[in-house]
């Protein structure tokens, strides 16, 4: 047991699709699902919430409250089927067809590596529009020598990619507690970008070859990128 899990998050609309079953769509012969379960092949867990397709074994299935309630709704879901003792959590979106295991490696290599001097200084995120969004302002590990909360992948343009990332647990339970706390104890409809008021977030910069690994397939032109990149 290496104490690590992952969720995949695989309950979204696919407006842009049609309403399709998304993660079912195939990249390169295989399901977006079975792709991202196929990078988090060496967790102890795998939890799936959302989903109602066939599963390899072993893998869980939940389903966030109320059905469509949103990712951060389906990541408490998710939470809720951790073994004790499970220490680290990998957050995914379940339509990235492009993720690998070495991905998620150097994830998980990034939240626990310890907190560097040179580390670039705080960048809070731009203020957001909305009342529930205004605290949420995350910014990198800090010079104050915190551990931080989570290693997510930033792109070119320096946007985070929140659910292509990797939680220690009990700093991601606290965070769906608080935030549920300010919104009367539900998380229907909750922001991703609430869960990360105040935490310290390692930004990681794809450094391996091949594709962005936290490219999503939102559209049918996603899907015919993400197929151009498998050949």
């Amino acid at each position: 047991m290496t104490g690590y899990a992952a969720i995949l998050l695989a309950g979204g609309a696919a407006r842009r699709m049609g309403g399709v079953d998304k993660p079912a769509r195939a990249v390169g012969g295989r399901p977006m699902l079975h792709r991202v379960l196929d990078a988090v092949a060496d967790a102890d867990q795998r939890i799936v919430v959302g989903s109602s397709g066939a599963l390899p074994r072993g893998v869980r299935t939940a389903q966030e409250d109320p059905p469509g309630a949103g990712p951060v709704a389906a990541t408490a879901a998710g939470l809720a089927w951790l073994d004790p003792g499970t220490t680290t959590v990998a957050v995914l979106a379940a339509d990235l067809p492009l993720l690998t295991t070495a991905a998620v490696a150097e994830l998980r290599r990034a939240l626990a590596a310890r907190h560097s001097r040179d580390d670039p200084p705080p960048a809070p995120d731009a203020a957001a529009a909305g009342p529930e969004d205004a605290p949420a302002v995350a910014r990198r590990e800090t010079l104050d020598g915190r551990p931080a909360a989570l290693a997510c992948y930033v792109d070119g343009d320096g946007r985070r990619q929140h659910l292509c990332a990797v939680w220690r647990v009990p700093a991601l339970r606290a965070a769906l507690d608080r935030l549920a706390a300010t919104r009367g104890g539900s998380l229907d409809g909750a922001p991703v970008r609430g869960l990360l008021a105040g935490l310290a977030v390692r930004e990681v910069s794809w450094s391996g070859s091949g594709p962005p690994p936290w490219f999503d397939c939102d559209t049918d032109e996603d899907v015919r990128r993400a197929e151009e990149w498998t050949k």
